[in-house]
């Protein structure tokens, strides 16, 4: 299989978050209403200082603060010129791919195009109880909204209404949706990690996103291989692979330390206590940042090792997920900056070094 080198096309950086509930520098909790606002604020800087892309993630739920995306998303559209923003990522199970497209072709059409789409089943469940869907229906609302957006998405590219039909929503017979696209919707596909869910999103002909969160980021060297051989096979050509992976970046590696590890414990403590995970430790986080998929550390540092899962992996893009528990909105900026400023600029260096 040719690989293409890194640095012979173009890799996009991002930033995302899914608004994590924050604190002040007083460490005194911050409501999820000043939250959203302080998160517009982030994103304008990630304008400012380069970023390409924010995303902004789905939840419902009292940890984090963004339930609606694509209000979060229309908002910062408004108030930036040049980034993309994404959702991060859209729960595809327990929403209408037909009030999707809407909503997305809608914040296309106001922004110049710059409204992507990550979809996925989500790494929570809330919204199932919360919008009336049954798990037992796990697998099928996911693979029959899957098949019914890129009908959609087919049908907008053509100019023709949309058939479909299928058991969790009714069937559409020549149905047009308003406003057609001018350059159609990126929409890529989160995968956490199955070869069931790489093989789909290359059927589906959409872009990989791959989920990170722990381990070494080689062990997914196989889903990157796979992804290709199967368009390959199909006799397509080979589509955007990026990775999602969380971090937190300071003037040195013992300040970036310092001001993520406990934010880090908290979260990873409360989820523990939801799915009877043991106790998180120190121990943990510090394997993760020397060996693992937690990008933390100054500059230099994160560049290094953010280069490296780029060359790996073959990346064509690469978001940093920059808040991890309850971080004061300060530090938030501080690190986007940069994120932005020489983190990214760096990891092009290394690249076209190598």
């Amino acid at each position: 299989m040719t690989q293409q080198a890194p640095t012979a096309r173009k890799i996009t950086f991002g930033i995302d978050t899914f608004g994590d509930t924050a604190v002040d520098l007083q460490g005194n909790p911050v409501p999820h209403a000043q939250t959203l606002r302080d998160i517009i604020d982030q994103a304008v800087l990630a304008e400012q200082v380069g970023v390409d892309f924010i995303g902004l993630g789905e939840h419902h739920r009292a940890d984090y603060s963004i339930s609606a995306p694509d209000i979060m998303m229309t908002a910062v559209l408004a108030k930036t010129e040049r980034l993309k923003v994404t959702s991060a990522v859209t729960v595809l199970s327990s929403d209408d791919p037909v009030r999707i497209f809407e909503r997305w072709s809608t914040m296309n059409a106001i922004s110049n195009n710059r409204a992507e789409i990550t979809l996925g089943r989500g790494s929570f469940i809330e919204s199932f109880p919360l919008f009336g869907f049954d798990l037992q229906d796990y697998e099928l609302l996911f693979n029959e909204r899957l098949d019914l957006f890129r009908t959609i998405l087919d049908a907008d590219r053509a100019g023709k209404g949309v058939t479909w039909s299928g058991k969790t929503r009714s069937a559409l017979q020549d149905q047009h949706l308003y406003p057609a696209t001018e350059k159609g919707i990126q929409a890529w596909v989160a995968v956490g990690g199955s070869p069931e869910s790489v093989i789909r999103a290359a059927k589906y002909r959409f872009p990989l996103m791959l989920a990170i969160i722990g381990g070494a980021p080689s062990r997914f060297r196989p889903y990157v291989e796979l992804y290709k051989r199967a368009n390959e096979q199909m006799g397509l050509p080979q589509l955007p692979i990026g990775v999602h992976s969380p971090g937190f970046i300071a003037e040195t590696d013992q300040e970036a330390y310092d001001l993520s590890v406990d934010n880090w414990l908290q979260l990873q403590n409360t989820l523990g206590q939801e799915r009877g995970w043991a106790p998180a430790s120190a121990r943990q986080f510090d394997h993760e940042v020397s060996h693992g998929s937690m990008y933390v550390g100054s500059p230099e540092t994160v560049a290094q090792r953010i280069a490296d899962t780029i060359t790996t992996l073959d990346l064509d893009r690469f978001t940093l997920k920059y808040v991890s528990g309850p971080t004061p909105h300060e530090h938030l900026m501080r690190c986007i900056e940069l994120y932005g400023t020489r983190v990214i600029p760096r990891v092009r260096e290394i690249l076209a070094e190598r």
